[in-house]
């Protein structure tokens, strides 16, 4: 059937580029749908600071004046200065199983970035690296986590009929936390020498205020400095750093929170997990309300499947068991807690330093993602 392809420009249209998945997923057990809200706000240039280094063209597919289909064009301009590159992102890639639907929609989006003078095309990639970034091509039987990423088997597939190739891959691992053997003496004796050696503590917070107004902008800037490396990342504006701490540090539990400091009090390390929230997601259909923050409020309480959501270190820290004495801490968390296993959000299957985090706890890969890229071919 016949179909076409605009952009979305409209407050409703935006809405309709919002909703198209879950009408897309519906009958989907894997699927875990972000809240509506949320999105808005990442596609709304008010309201996201990343659009003040970065453009974006939102492409909605439609057939019979349905959505089937949809796709974000991205120029970030803070990470082809980074790069010294002529680079699209796209991402938020949805489509129905129809080939062609798949590639009016990349069509759409290299047009776009080629009248902008760009030469290639990378993703799923969003605005920087706290957007979902990554395409599933391993582990459809796995329930996302809500920092995860979820798409049908034939995405990938419709990526490299269009000459996609891969770029680079993410990993999930999936580890029990050990509540019949205990943490091993030997880990607990290796932190303790790490303590003393290093004059490192972990820190301790009376409440989230302290937590947010005192370390909040710190352990943003040090998350900005350990990913400074890490393939794709976009360095983060002050106004960012500040919207990022509002966004993420409002709900996490201080129990599952381990930041480290050295002898001056200064934050050399920080791990932030939370407890799995994959199925009040699901039950809230994106939405907080009526229902959706009771669902979210006792998964918090009553999960027993604990996320790591965001790791770092100061480089001039690493190698000197501050993951360590992270883990450590954040598995005593884990233990009190009873919960019963653990799983990493990805990770750049590169990631040494941190997927050694892990290694202490025989870890499995469950999932594998795949960033893809491609030359945009000119016009003949």
């Amino acid at each position: 059937m016949p179909f076409t392809v605009t952009p979305a420009t409209t407050r409703k249209e935006m809405v309709e580029f919002v909703r198209l998945p879950f009408s897309l997923y519906r009958d989907s057990p894997m699927w875990v749908p972000p809240l509506i809200r949320d999105d808005l706000e990442t596609f709304d240039e008010r309201r996201n600071p990343a659009f003040e280094n970065a453009e974006g063209r939102f492409f909605i597919a439609r057939q019979d004046g349905r959505p089937v289909g949809r796709i974000a064009a991205i120029i970030s301009h803070a990470a082809n200065q980074k790069y010294q590159t002529a680079n699209l992102r796209f991402g938020w890639f949805e489509c129905i199983e129809d080939y062609e639907v798949a590639r009016a929609l990349l069509d759409a989006a290299c047009a776009w970035g080629r009248e902008r003078g760009l030469t290639t095309v990378t993703g799923p990639l969003g605005f920087t690296d706290l957007d979902p970034e990554g395409m599933l091509i391993e582990g459809y039987d796995k329930l996302p986590t809500i920092a995860g990423v979820y798409n049908f088997p034939y995405y990938p597939q419709f990526l490299e009929r269009y000459g996609f190739v891969k770029e680079i891959d993410y990993v999930e691992f999936l580890t029990k936390v050990p509540l019949e053997t205990g943490i091993p003496d030997k880990l607990l004796r290796l932190a303790e020498r790490v303590k003393e050696r290093g004059g490192l503590r972990i820190m301790e917070y009376r409440n989230k205020k302290e937590l947010i107004a005192k370390r909040g902008r710190e352990l943003f800037l040090l998350l900005d400095e350990a990913f400074e490396e890490i393939y794709g990342a976009v360095p983060l504006s002050e106004r960012q750093v500040q919207y990022y701490v509002r966004k993420y540090l409002s709900f996490v539990d201080l129990n599952l929170i381990k930041t480290v400091a050295n002898e001056k009090g200064e934050m050399v390390g920080f791990m932030i997990s939370i407890p799995n929230l994959s199925r009040a997601f699901q039950k809230a259909k994106g939405k907080l309300f009526p229902f959706g923050w009771w669902h979210i409020l006792r998964a918090l309480k009553k999960s027993d499947i604990l996320d790591f959501y965001l790791a770092g270190i100061r480089k001039t820290y690493r190698g000197q068991g501050v993951d360590l004495l992270m883990t450590v801490s954040i598995t005593q968390a884990a233990l009190k807690r009873r919960f019963v296993a653990a799983e990493s959000n990805h990770e750049l299957e590169t990631n040494t330093s941190v997927q050694a985090q892990w290694k202490y706890y025989n870890p499995t890969v469950i999932k594998r993602s795949r960033i893809f890229k491609k030359v945009i071919d000119p016009l003949p």
